[in-house]
């Protein structure tokens, strides 16, 4: 019998990398994160319960819910968490507001306006505090609410990517609260930001790389300042902002709030 002959190599790469795609778009992680059953409906055709569905399952058509699960509204120690953080990041969003009208971020007056604001400003300390609280507390609301969702199991399939989203937004919460720590440039602030960039010094290939872009120079200066204020009231909430959208988003692809398990 005569030998088949063997497909060139680009056949044979273009063969193995549409083997490789379909086996992953078969995997667990893809299905968690694309759900192709219940967010592509491929095939279906152009009738008005097709459209309705399409319509009652968009967070941007539907924003509330066709229905919800009895246990979702039930009153219970662990009632609305994510909606109490979701809150006080739109409390320090305005407060923070607030605050930029009279803060300066540079070394030789980062404190003095922290200090005229409570001094001078009406409302200036009660704004502050309210700014100051709300994100303690955003940080132990966000904790608890990680903690629930881990203690009810809500974090096996199909919610495991929406769980990895939640780390992110845990972790974006804790950076945003450390860099608001910074912004009145005190003698605390000055250690947490050499504490801080002697720690991210150490990450393995680029540490010395990563501390000069966070510290702006070799060593702590007003560059170093600015750098942390931008993090704070620019590029972290705006992530956040994106990162909540899909969790709220996936929270509606996944069937609700989910419950003990």
């Amino acid at each position: 019998m005569p030998k088949q002959p063997k497909p060139p190599a680009s056949e044979r790469l273009k063969q193995s990398m549409s083997s490789a795609m379909g086996d992953m778009q078969g995997s667990q992680a893809w299905t968690s994160i694309f759900r192709p059953g219940s967010i592509f409906r491929k095939g279906y055709s152009d009738s008005p319960r097709n459209r309705s569905y399409v319509i009652m399952n968009s967070v941007l058509y539907h924003l509330h819910p066709v229905k919800v699960k009895r246990h979702a509204v039930k009153v219970s120690y662990t009632l609305c968490l994510g909606g109490l953080s979701f809150f006080l990041f739109i409390l320090l969003t305005v407060t923070g507001i607030f605050l930029m009208f009279f803060y300066r971020p540079t070394a030789a007056q980062a404190w003095d306006d922290i200090y005229n604001l409570q001094a001078s400003v009406t409302f200036g300390l009660l704004v502050r505090n309210m700014h100051r609280w709300a994100a303690h507390l955003m940080v132990i609301a966000v904790f608890l609410h990680m903690a629930r969702v881990f203690y009810h199991g809500a974090y096996k399939p199909p919610r495991e990517f929406n769980w990895v989203i939640g780390v992110i937004l845990l972790t974006l919460t804790l950076l945003l609260s450390f860099t608001g720590y910074l912004l009145p440039w005190d003698q605390l602030a000055l250690w947490a930001v050499t504490v801080g960039t002697n720690m991210m010094g150490f990450t393995p290939v680029f540490g010395d790389q990563v501390r000069f872009v966070l510290l702006g120079s070799v060593e702590i200066s007003t560059d170093t300042l600015l750098r942390w204020y931008v993090l704070h009231v620019l590029l972290l909430p705006f992530v956040i902002v994106i990162f909540m959208a899909i969790h709220f988003w996936r929270v509606r692809k996944d069937g609700g709030i989910s419950g003990p398990l």
